[in-house]
């Protein structure tokens, strides 16, 4: 554990788990800047009926920043959990209804998802990276012509290839807390996750994108272990960093991590992470069992050894 490390990490989703489970180990300074794009499942359904932030990303995340004691691992299960029923709560996630509670007794989104922090006992903050629920426009090629799809289950489910994205609407308030913790931090770090719906927004946010492109932190890139279907598919971990680099030309990256045992093409990986003017890092940090996850404590030993290096 690196005491006073300031630790941000921009994802959502099953990525943003990955790495805050990993970071939480690293570091006792560490905050999550969530997407708030979702509009599928019980997240699109309480965000449509009650105008709120969809809450099932910022739940994972504060799911991800549990203990590894009873208390941490029984609070994670029931926030987790999703009621199965014939009625209006079948596929409800609980942890996603305590949110939205908390949010109108409290009138304040950053105070509810405190409130729950403490209740979890968990290991960082978790803040939303904009203050208006977002939606995703993306653009996708299929069969030679481009067409605009958007929300994000639309663009993770697509059958074309997404080219770019953009936000609706275009120039959204970020949170303010977010802003502040990313000039504040030592490191930030991007991915790995769904690399257009949950990676990429944070740079289309005009104030969060500001922050991140002038904060004094450093800046690393994890990426995935594999492509994802629908959204990414047929990508190299390179066509990852020159999609980022598409998105965010003037973004300064130091290092770029990624899993040895996907790497096929070393010499293109490292051209690419040398044009944000980074290096590139390979290490074992995947699952030992061969599935395309990240093993926590695999990757939080790698991320200790880069963050204690001198710059």
């Amino acid at each position: 554990m690196i005491e006073d490390l300031k630790v941000v990490a921009l994802g959502g989703g099953h990525g943003l788990y990955a790495s805050l489970s990993a970071l939480r180990r690293v570091t006792s300074e560490l905050t999550a800047v969530v997407t708030v794009a979702d509009d599928g499942g019980s997240s699109g359904r309480l965000r449509r009926e009650l105008g709120v932030l969809p809450p099932g990303d910022l739940r994972m995340a504060l799911a991800a920043l549990c203990g590894d004691d009873e208390w941490g691992r029984t609070w994670s299960e029931v926030v987790q959990h999703r009621f199965r029923s014939e009625g209006d709560l079948h596929g409800h996630a609980v942890g996603n209804l305590l949110i939205v509670a908390l949010w109108e007794k409290l009138g304040d989104t950053v105070a509810g998802l405190d409130w729950v922090g403490r209740l979890l006992g968990a290991h960082g903050r978790v803040l939303p990276m904009s203050s208006v629920p977002l939606d995703i426009a993306a653009e996708v090629e299929l069969d030679g012509r481009v067409s605009t799809v958007r929300g994000q289950v639309a663009c993770a489910l697509t059958p074309g290839r997404v080219q770019a994205i953009s936000l609706v609407p275009e120039d959204p308030p970020a949170c303010p807390e977010a802003v502040q913790a990313v000039l504040d931090a030592d490191w930030v770090v991007f991915g790995p996750g769904s690399w257009f719906t949950s990676v990429l927004p944070h740079l289309m946010v005009p104030q969060l994108a500001d922050a991140l492109h002038t904060t004094e932190a450093r800046r690393l890139v994890a990426l995935n272990l594999a492509p994802q279907p629908g959204e990414t598919d047929g990508f190299s971990p390179q066509e990852h960093l020159e999609v980022l680099r598409r998105h965010a030309p003037s973004l300064e990256i130091d290092v770029v991590l990624a899993d040895v045992g996907v790497i096929e093409d070393r010499e293109e990986l490292e051209k690419a992470a040398t044009e944000f003017g980074g290096r590139l890092v390979l290490a074992a940090v995947a699952d030992e069992d061969g599935s395309p996850r990240h093993d926590a404590q695999r990757l939080a030993s790698v991320l200790d050894e880069i963050f204690r290096e001198k710059r």
